[in-house]
């Protein structure tokens, strides 16, 4: 397939997007060119277009991590799972691609690495397939951040939970899906109107981060469930310091684990026997392309597969396409709760 196609492409540094033809890549080995249906969007997405920030190498550029599809081409190395026809899942992005702007999502055609591209169930839409990819891979690294393999299987005899602060934001649903496959007795934070949707997702208890005592009833809580508090993923700002007091009252003398996903100020919290990792993939790009397929061909192949993996959380779809992709980031720079934002392409 050769010509061309649309994309919201930022010019230069400080955006907006302009819809701009772009010349359509072909795929080399291990990649696939995918016909883009939907995009979700994440708050990266408008640091990047706003501000040029995590880095934007290149310009103009293309960015954006989401999307869901149909393969038009594969290049060689590519399962014949994938092949041109299917519906797919794709982690579409420049960002490990040294810019490259063919790999964003936010355009008609784009660019995907095997590794991050999965089958989409005939159950599943477009747009809820779109939700996926960078809050799974963000959920996900948090647990090798802390030294946690994908592969484990803690039974309820291990006693093993999880504290996650801020389980109503998209990767908090997600670490929440992933911290209940892996056995965890999940203990989240959220609005109280999110409670309810947190426990269906697999969240043992769920509490009001704002309420005044919020800390002592986790605390209390983890004491009469008998389990073993040691681990924790701040998914949201503001988390380390309440979610450290917590641990303070629930590991004892033992070591403690925390993933922390905002980036970590220098002068952040600390606290006695306990590791304090920003989450982040490995940057080696053979240990990155390995851990990005168990993110996907394993973990949410395996997930969507069984049932046990749904889309998170409720969304939030914006007409427009490529055009209404200004409009869409600036709801979400205003804020939502509980809710991903989608655009149809």
């Amino acid at each position: 397939m050769t010509g061309a196609h649309q994309a919201a492409v930022i010019p230069q540094k400080g955006g907006p997007f302009s819809i701009e033809e772009r010349a359509t890549p072909e795929p080399g080995p291990g990649e696939l060119l995918i016909e883009v249906k939907a995009v979700a969007l994440n708050p990266v997405d408008h640091y990047q277009r706003d501000f040029g920030m995590p880095l934007v190498p290149v310009y103009p550029a293309v960015v954006g991590f989401d999307t869901a599809g149909i393969v038009v081409k594969v290049g060689s190395n590519v399962s014949s799972a994938l092949a041109p026809g299917s519906r797919v899942i794709a982690f579409a992005s420049s960002f490990f691609k040294n810019g490259s702007p063919d790999y964003g999502a936010f355009q008609q055609y784009a660019l995907a690495q095997s590794e991050g591209v999965v089958a989409l169930p005939d159950a599943l839409s477009f747009e809820q397939g779109a939700v996926f990819p960078l809050a799974v891979m963000t959920a996900l690294t948090a647990w090798t951040t802390i030294g946690i393999p994908l592969d484990t299987m803690y039974s309820p005899e291990d006693k093993q939970a999880v504290l996650i602060w801020g389980g109503a934001s998209s990767v908090g649903t997600f670490a929440i899906q992933s911290a209940k496959t892996l056995g965890f007795t999940v203990y989240a934070t959220a609005s109280p109107k999110h409670h309810e949707y947190l426990k269906k997702l697999g969240a043992h208890a769920v509490f009001d981060y704002t309420a005044t005592d919020v800390v002592s009833q986790i605390v209390e809580a983890v004491k009469k469930d008998g389990v073993n508090l040691h681990t924790a993923h701040c998914v949201v700002k503001e988390s380390l310091q309440p979610t450290l007091d917590v641990l303070k009252e629930t590991k004892g003398d033992a070591a403690a684990k925390v993933a922390h996903s905002p980036l970590l100020p220098e002068d952040h919290p600390t606290l006695d026997k306990t590791e304090i990792t920003f989450n982040f993939p490995p940057t080696d790009k053979v240990v990155r392309d390995k851990h990005m397929y168990q993110c996907f061909h394993g973990w949410l192949q395996h997930g969507l597969k069984s049932g046990s993996v749904v889309p998170s959380p409720a969304l939030q779809v914006e007409d427009g396409g490529l055009r209404g992709l200004n409009a869409a980031l600036d709801k979400l720079k205003v804020g939502v709760s509980g809710k991903k934002i989608v655009v149809p392409i």
